[in-house]
């Protein structure tokens, strides 16, 4: 495990997305995701995708130069067409779009059909949530998750994430997969060389396994619940944005692909700023204020550890995993790119 500056990773990745074919532009944003999500220790979905990203790009499963086309706008709703553009830039644009309308209408609703894997939603709601708003995202793709009840692939991991302003304090942000863990996780342990817990994912025959080489599919989080909950956001995400995922795949058809929806909604619209604001600052007060349950040390909001990673890690460098190092470094060598000092 080394430790890297955080300036020295954002231009490392940024080095290495350019290199391996997207534009400097397109490299900056989704470095500036990626490493977002190191910073928040969600190392699962961080720089360890660098190298497929990258193969994505050269199998034509992302278009560095996509024009991201608006397609619908109707009232508060827009839909927009990425073909295929990478994930943080069609999402990046759902943010500006979405927080736009709100502007006029209170609340906007901006879907995205066709784009590629969008990372750590939550870095998203955060944008809106800073900008005084309330930030709704979510993402569909392909089968990759076990329904509830069912043997084999049949649903996507489907994250959701809800971001809230809370004036001074750093903004609530809620990041969830619909699995019982994010497949970024299992490909962490694969990097680290460690067993997963019981209870993640499946082989091949539906057993239960600890060895992230053999999963299979990942389990729904909660059973029936999480399997529910991923159903929906495909409908919202993709069925209802007009590419379909889940049905197609199952029935022996062409899945869609990646799809994302950003949700902004401006809490003027319901009354003064200021007073909603100091409510959930009331709120959060009073979750705090909660005794803690034995071995724990503190009662902590959602996104609160997040943040005080994010803190630690700009002070103290971003550390990443040797198995997540030697693959960059072999990406970095083919691609002519020069590693950061530290890892020299």
């Amino acid at each position: 495990m080394a430790v890297i500056k955080h300036a020295d990773l954002v231009t490392y990745a940024t080095a290495l997305l350019t290199a391996g074919g997207f534009g400097a532009a397109v490299a900056a944003e989704m470095a500036d995701l990626l490493v977002w999500a190191n910073l928040r220790g969600v190392d699962s979905h961080g720089v360890l995708r660098i190298p497929r990203y990258v193969e994505m790009l050269r199998d034509g499963d992302v278009t560095a130069g996509a024009e991201i086309e608006q397609t619908v706008s109707f009232g508060a709703v827009k839909l927009l067409d990425a073909s295929r553009a990478p994930g943080a830039s069609a999402m990046n644009r759902a943010v500006r779009e979405a927080c736009g309308l709100a502007e006029g209408f209170g609340l906007g609703l901006c879907g995205v059909r066709r784009t590629s894997h969008a990372g750590a939603i939550g870095y998203f709601v955060e944008q809106v949530a800073r900008q005084g708003k309330i930030g709704v995202a979510m993402t569909a793709s392909k089968p990759l998750m076990s329904y509830f009840g069912a043997r084999g692939e049949a649903l996507s991991t489907n994250p959701l994430a809800i971001g809230v302003p809370a004036g001074n304090a750093p903004p609530l942000v809620l990041d969830i997969s619909t699995a019982a863990v994010a497949l970024g996780k299992i490909m962490a342990a694969k990097d680290d060389g460690r067993a997963i817990p019981v209870g993640w994912g499946v082989d091949a025959t539906g057993a239960d396994t600890t060895d992230p080489h053999q999963v299979a599919a990942v389990l729904p989080m909660a059973g029936a619940k999480g399997s529910g909950l991923s159903l929906m956001i495909e409908i919202l995400c993709s069925v209802l944005l007009g590419n379909p995922n889940i049905a197609p795949a199952l029935s022996g058809g062409e899945v869609g692909g990646f799809n994302g929806l950003v949700i902004a909604i401006d809490p003027a619209a319901f009354g003064e700023p200021s007073v909603f604001i100091g409510q959930v600052r009331h709120l959060a007060d009073a979750i705090h204020g909660l005794e803690p349950a034995p071995g724990v040390a503190e009662v902590l909001l959602p996104g609160e550890r997040g943040h005080r990673t994010e803190i630690e890690r700009r002070r103290d460098g971003i550390p990443v995993a040797d198995g997540t190092l030697k693959r960059l470094q072999t990406l970095a060598t083919e691609l002519g790119v020069t590693a950061p000092t530290a890892l020299a």
